[in-house]
């Protein structure tokens, strides 16, 4: 019996939502969706048009087999890990999920000593320049990196771009192999990452002399990722890497691939960790090289205003002015580090956020799981493995977060309405970037400060955002559109009816955390 996820993957719309992916695809006036027969890697063209609808998963579990529904992969009872092979079966269902882009967790090779968990962290790295045997297929005869290789191509076959995990640390492992290659405090004692017990930090160098053989082990990874057919790469914690340590790895990539993408998961605030290495702030990772970073938007849930998004939206645009190059950010609203959204504010949360992405000046960002209202609540409490690829014999539960450490389920859940809005939003992305080129962004004056309004206008076209930030109460909104009249030809694009107008005002309701879009045609905000 198919499961929910795979149903919606199959069969993801009702009757209403056909008739709004009939109206964006009229709108969109045709995009050409023809298979290339060769593929030319344009990452960075795509990231830089604010065009990616980028899906991070992890091999391990994107298409296990759980027969028993127990959460955990038993393959003593024929079960099977998520792997590269059977992960090509879910490729089609991504696509039309609207997704362009996978970004690949970690998938080289994890430690086994002081691990986490029963299968390892996958950022556990033991090794730069070979592929976790963890995520080949039993049944193939292909070793890992040619199953990783097939996936890959097989991705491209469908427009989908692939991105992967660049390592951020390593493990126990790698250190007792290469102890000179790691940061101390002392002769014998190897600095651990606040509370990342599973990993040692990598001593790449600082004040502008690297560590050679640490980065040469980096360009191992690099040199194996472009053999392997990978777009890009995301950098895990990168502001803990020195300013020429990214010169030198980014410049070495691009002689080798011009396309290929740099994306960094960063802060611009100083830590703690920093007196242990040389911290390294947006500004210089993005003179660096990078093209790009995770766009602080994490910390959505906490804002309360409607002007903390707008500040945050300006914050990125100013930044990204000051390069030749075009910078841009990913809508990082929820990552694998953070809990599910459902379990933030329900499924409404989930559609704002899938909405905000669509329509804010980003690239659109999701866990998988995300789609299908996963929660992600593994029933794993208390129980031990009796059989572990690790000296960790506790599945370690990570409850609420995509599972990292066990050999686990497949990304589930039962909400057709997140689904629904998910894929609305993915190709209402693509419509708007056609329709709505090179689209300003600007907020609007609403009646109240925890309603989100702004308006995205170019090519003649204007789309209108109007969100809810009160997920409790339901508000009576009113939205200064200036030179609106009735004559206005408005499109509703998310909403039921179109809302009553009058000179320069929408007036509108909204449910508790509702999200409401409307294409306004020939019709420009400056």
């Amino acid at each position: 019996m198919l499961s929910f996820s795979d149903k919606m993957g199959k069969d993801w719309g009702n009757i209403q939502m056909k008739k709004i992916l009939l109206t964006l695809i009229i709108l969109a006036l045709g995009i050409n969706a023809q298979a290339a027969t060769v593929w030319l890697n344009d990452a960075r063209s795509v990231f830089q048009a604010n065009s990616a609808v980028i899906m991070a998963i992890n091999i391990r579990n994107f298409n296990a087999k759980d027969l028993n529904k127990n959460g955990i992969i038993e393959e003593n009872l024929g079960e099977e890990r998520g792997n590269f092979i059977n992960a090509i079966d879910r490729l089609d269902q991504l696509s039309l999920q609207g997704v362009n882009t996978i970004h690949l967790l970690p998938i080289t090779p994890v430690g086994k000593i002081k691990a986490i968990g029963t299968a390892g962290s996958l950022y556990a790295l033991n090794g730069f320049d070979d592929i976790n045997p963890q995520l080949a297929s039993k049944k193939s005869k292909l070793k890992p990196k040619q199953q990783a290789i097939r996936f890959i191509d097989e991705a491209h076959r469908r427009k989908i771009r692939v991105i992967v995990d660049l390592p951020s640390c390593a493990s126990y492992d790698y250190y007792l192999k290469h102890s000179d290659m790691f940061l101390k405090k002392d002769i014998a004692t190897p600095i651990i990452p606040a509370d990342w017990t599973d990993v040692r930090v990598l001593n790449v160098g600082r004040n502008g002399r690297l560590n050679l053989d640490v980065v040469n082990e980096y360009k191992k990874f690099i040199d194996m990722m472009i053999a392997i057919g990978a777009d890009g790469v995301v950098a895990s914690n990168a502001s803990m890497k020195p300013y020429d340590f990214w010169v030198e790895l980014i410049s070495y990539a691009r002689a080798k691939s011009p396309q290929f993408l740099f994306l960094a998961q960063a802060t611009d605030k100083d830590t703690q960790m920093s007196k242990n290495f040389e911290f390294t702030p947006y500004n210089k990772l993005l003179e660096a090289g990078f093209d790009g970073y995770y766009g602080g938007y994490s910390r959505f849930n906490d804002w309360k205003l409607a002007k903390n998004l707008y500040d945050q939206v300006f914050f990125n645009q100013k930044l990204f002015s000051k390069y030749k190059l075009i910078k841009s950010s990913i809508g990082s609203f929820a990552t694998h580090d953070s809990v599910s959204p459902i379990l933030i504010n329900g499924p409404q949360y989930s559609i704002m956020i899938a909405w905000l992405n669509a329509t804010l000046p980003l690239n659109s960002y999701f866990v998988d799981g995300f789609q299908f209202g996963d929660d992600y609540q593994y029933p794993w409490e208390n129980k031990r493995a009796k059989k572990t690829f690790t000296d960790d014999d506790f599945y370690f539960a990570h409850r609420g977060k995509l599972d990292i450490f066990n050999f686990s389920r497949k990304p589930e859940g039962t909400d057709g309405r997140v689904m629904q809005n998910f894929v609305l939003a993915n190709k209402f992305k693509y419509m708007m970037n056609i329709n709505v080129p090179n689209a300003n962004f600007v907020p609007l004056q609403a009646n109240s400060d925890n309603v989100i309004a702004y308006a995205r206008s170019g090519g003649n076209n204007t789309v209108i955002v109007l969100g809810n930030m009160d997920f409790a109460n339901m508000q009576n909104v009113k939205v200064v559109v200036p030179h609106l009249n009735e004559r206005t030809t408005i499109v509703p694009i998310k909403m039921d009816d179109i809302p009553e107008v009058s000179k320069s005002r929408i007036n509108s309701i909204l449910a508790p955390g509702e999200v409401q879009v409307l294409l306004l045609k020939e019709f420009s905000i400056k």
